[in-house]
């Protein structure tokens, strides 16, 4: 018979949050997270990753639950991009996370306010096989948060994954913690150096801003073979998926599917176009 105790009520419960981790750096990020049409921050976070910290629209204005929206902006930020995006996200019930990667289906976790794990193990051998983290030490430590501890409430299960996420190059900025409020993550990373804003624009300048990146670094920061054999078929197809996906996602009212398929047909556009401006050998 358990003879674990109930935990106090006295702590106050934790308002919605979230932040989403990209593999990538601002650079490369900043222009894909554009499209999302929602006003972000974004920082470095640690080499070749960085962090964004939405305002949270949605969730606080009771629109959507916030793991519902991560879940679409992960998806749409990681579809057109080969770099995966982790989305963290709690609310006063629940925390987890998301890993987007790629047209995969996205892999999370879930653990109850109190700790309680809700989610499959599997999930957490996928993220890390995913992630490319030691199959060993890391899998050990991903593995102990899937099992009973009652020391240990949604936010600590958090800070053990950010741990581990720790020794794979992330360093989130100062104040960037999981479990504070979406005021709170704002204002933290509104005091970080080399921050900027990711502000909608229109389409007109998000296109723009996409095709100056990819001339930059001549092979592009996000999109896959861009100038190579494979990059117009690719893009053709992304097009092809983008198009009937943004219109699906419109009739049923899904903004985060709707931007999932923006990010498609604009990335499918821009290789179309880049691969005309500079022909293949």
């Amino acid at each position: 018979m358990s003879t674990e105790q109930p935990r106090s009520t006295g702590q106050a419960r934790p308002t919605p949050g979230a932040l989403l981790i990209c593999r990538a750096g601002p650079e490369s990020v900043a222009p894909v997270a554009r499209l999302l049409r929602e006003d972000m921050l974004l920082a470095p976070a640690g080499d070749e990753w960085s962090v964004l910290v939405p305002e949270g629209g949605p969730w606080l204005d009771g629109d959507e639950p916030v793991d519902r929206v991560l879940t679409w902006w992960a998806t749409a930020l990681a579809v057109g991009a080969p770099w995966p995006v982790l989305a963290l996200w709690w609310d006063a019930d629940r925390a987890g996370y998301t890993l987007a990667s790629g047209f995969r289906r996205p892999v999370g976790y879930i653990w109850l306010a109190n700790g309680t794990p809700a989610g499959e193990d599997e999930a957490m051998h996928t993220f890390a096989a995913r992630l490319g983290l030691d199959p060993v030490l890391d899998v050990q430590s991903l593995d102990g948060l899937t099992r009973p501890d009652s020391a240990a409430d949604a936010r600590a299960r958090m800070r053990g994954l950010i741990a581990v996420l720790t020794r794979a190059g992330v360093t989130l900025p100062d104040g960037l913690v999981p479990g504070e409020s979406t005021d709170a993550l704002q204002a933290a990373a509104r005091d970080q150096p080399h921050i900027r804003l990711i502000e909608w624009s229109g389409w007109r300048d998000a296109f723009r801003a996409e095709l100056d990146a990819v001339e930059g670094s001549r092979l592009g920061p996000w999109l896959p073979w861009a100038g190579g054999p494979r990059s117009r078929p690719l893009a053709l197809a992304q097009v092809v998926v983008g198009l009937p996906l943004t219109v699906w996602a419109l009739r049923h009212r899904s903004a985060g599917w709707a931007a999932a398929g923006a990010v498609l047909v604009v990335d499918g556009a821009l290789g179309l176009a880049y691969s005309v401006v500079r022909p293949l050998d």
